[in-house]
């Protein structure tokens, strides 16, 4: 299920849907036209990695220079838990649809709905577990894009 409306801060009226495809383009001088760099989230370009969909955005296809910070859709069905994850990258979740919690290092914290922001330091084990009847869905913007190489005693390697 694409996402469509903004998420609005509480007691705030709902506003009518605004389909991206929708809006005319502002392409900035010499860029290409920005029809040409629109995509949507949209389940159905996801693919199955730590246990749930997810659908790549940052860097998208055909950017010119690498991004300092990556992004991705992510979906998880109902009742459904992701892969235990840890990684040397701080991560936030904004929360689309759905209610879930997250067990981080061990601790499960309390519980997010749809319109909350959770924050994943770096290096805590973190699983995601979707508590609802409906599919939970979130953005996870992480950084920097590439994991920093982790250095042991007597050598360096890569994360």
């Amino acid at each position: 299920m694409p996402f469509t409306s903004p998420i609005l801060p509480p007691g705030e009226p709902a506003l009518a849907a605004t389909p991206y495809r929708d809006l005319p383009p502002q392409p900035s001088p010499g860029a290409a036209p920005m029809a040409d760099r629109r995509f949507r989230i949209d389940r159905s370009a996801a693919t199955e990695e730590f246990g749930l969909a997810c659908q790549r955005l940052i860097p998208w296809p055909g950017g010119d220079a690498e991004p300092p910070v990556g992004a991705m859709a992510c979906f998880l069905k109902p009742g459904g838990d992701s892969d235990p994850d840890c990684h040397n990258q701080d991560e936030v979740m904004i929360i689309l649809s759905g209610t879930g919690s997250v067990t981080l290092d061990g601790t499960l914290e309390p519980p997010f709905r749809a319109g909350d922001i959770v924050v994943l330091p770096k290096n805590q084990e973190h699983v995601v577990h979707n508590t609802g009847d409906v599919e939970l869905s979130w953005v996870s913007l992480y950084w920097p894009l590439r994991e920093p190489a982790v250095r042991t005693e007597n050598e360096e390697v890569a994360a």
